[in-house]
């Protein structure tokens, strides 16, 4: 799997994760979901070099003019729910994708630490030969990623697959590089060293779909 540091660089993706890592400013669920639409925003425009290219004319008021624009047919596929602001993201870049939604979520056995990644729902179009952006904001400990991507295999083979993730942890990165195939893309916005013993990303940010929607209750 090729890995995509972006924040490897300095850009002013710096002050988008700053603000949604922040405890203070994250508190504005506006500004938190805005941020991490940003993010997405940012990570399109990366991604979109790698993609296959085509040469096409068009005609302006003065002339013609030959333009090269990305011939992938791309499927975004989000994890709900906090994968919704960073689906808009990409989606503005884009915008004439397909797209689908899968829903997933930890279940904490009788409260402890252990848990299991329950996916109850799917809504997608067929995969084969195409290209797939998945994308899920907190890449932890890699299991929501790898149990999304099972339940996709019956809607067909994708010819590319993009990982897109605003924060994930070393752990996790190494988990889902063990079940992609080799020529998977990760775009990830930045990298945190370590899991907590319940398995969210530290420092991490929080709980993506709690500060952009409001708390749930836990299961």
């Amino acid at each position: 799997m090729k890995i995509h540091h972006i924040a490897g660089q300095n850009s002013v993706l710096n002050k988008f994760l700053a603000e949604i890592r922040d405890v203070t400013i994250q508190k504005d669920r506006l500004r938190f979901r805005r941020n991490i639409e940003r993010i997405g925003e940012i990570l399109a425009y990366e991604l979109s070099k790698s993609l296959p290219y085509k040469n096409i004319a068009v005609t302006t008021p003065l002339g013609e003019k030959n333009v090269a624009v990305n011939k992938a047919n791309i499927v975004l596929c989000s994890v709900l729910r906090a994968g919704l602001p960073l689906h808009q993201g990409l989606l503005n870049y884009f915008d004439d994708a397909e797209n689908s939604f899968i829903s997933a979520y930890r279940h904490h056995k009788n409260g402890g630490e252990v848990f299991e990644i329950i996916v109850e729902y799917l809504a997608s179009p067929s995969l084969e030969n195409k290209t797939l952006i998945l994308a899920d904001p907190m890449l932890a400990t890699g299991q929501s990623l790898v149990s999304t991507f099972e339940a996709l295999k019956s809607m067909g083979k994708p010819e590319e697959i993009h990982l897109v993730s605003v924060v994930g942890a070393r752990e996790g990165i190494d988990y889902v590089n063990k079940h992609f195939p080799g020529n998977t893309h990760l775009w990830i916005a930045d990298i945190d060293p370590e899991l907590n013993q319940r398995g969210y990303i530290v420092p991490g940010l929080g709980d993506a779909g709690d500060l952009a929607y409001g708390m749930k209750k836990q299961s």
